[in-house]
């Protein structure tokens, strides 16, 4: 087979806070769903995230929880993200689709200046729809330009433990063997005391 099919995205991948590096999608299952993108597109292996429950969200100014369930690929330079919501409550995701509903959400990006890149989109007209910080890892904001273009753009603080979590994503992907393609951590068992 000839790698002619790639001649048209091999090039330096852009750097700065408007690269982006993830594009996700809304399912209402992220193992069936993983499972089509590994049937079609042949990427994977999946990584369904540890179910850590209900996470703290501000969504259009007003304070929820949020519970979603979330498996990521690496494909070449781009991560895939599928994310299935799992609570009731408005979010981002139900921003555009309704219970059942899916498609393409949003493009992320990984920012160094994560109050400027709120700033810039905010220049242009787009509000901040949703922000949550990860421990460890930083803010998370969710900007609404899907009017304008589309789908909504996510901001990630940058930080060595975010990058360092990509790193391993895209290493154990750039080697898989096509085995085990969803893979879907089991819960830590701790041994009853004696």
């Amino acid at each position: 087979m000839s790698d002619d099919r790639y001649r048209f995205y091999q090039q330096p991948f852009q750097t700065g806070d408007y690269s982006f590096m993830q594009l996700a999608f809304v399912v209402d299952d992220v193992e069936a769903a993983a499972l089509r993108w590994v049937e079609a597109h042949g990427v994977g292996p999946f990584f369904v995230l540890p179910d850590n429950g209900p996470v703290r969200v501000v969504h259009r100014g007003v304070e929820t929880q949020l519970h979603t369930r979330i498996a990521v690929t690496q494909a070449g330079p781009l991560q895939i993200e599928l994310v299935q919501q799992l609570s009731d409550n408005a979010s981002v995701f139900r921003d555009l689709y309704g219970s059942g509903e899916g498609g393409a959400h949003h493009l992320c990006t990984l920012v160094d200046d994560y109050d400027e890149s709120v700033g810039h989109y905010a220049r242009l007209g787009y509000e901040l729809a949703a922000e949550q910080y990860a421990p460890g890892l930083g803010r998370v904001g969710y900007v609404d330009t899907a009017t304008g273009l589309g789908v909504m753009t996510e901001l990630v603080e940058r930080s060595p433990a975010f990058l360092a979590m990509l790193a391993k994503t895209a290493s154990i992907c750039a080697a898989w063997d096509g085995t085990h393609p969803v893979r879907i951590p089991r819960p830590t068992v701790l041994p009853s005391p004696s």
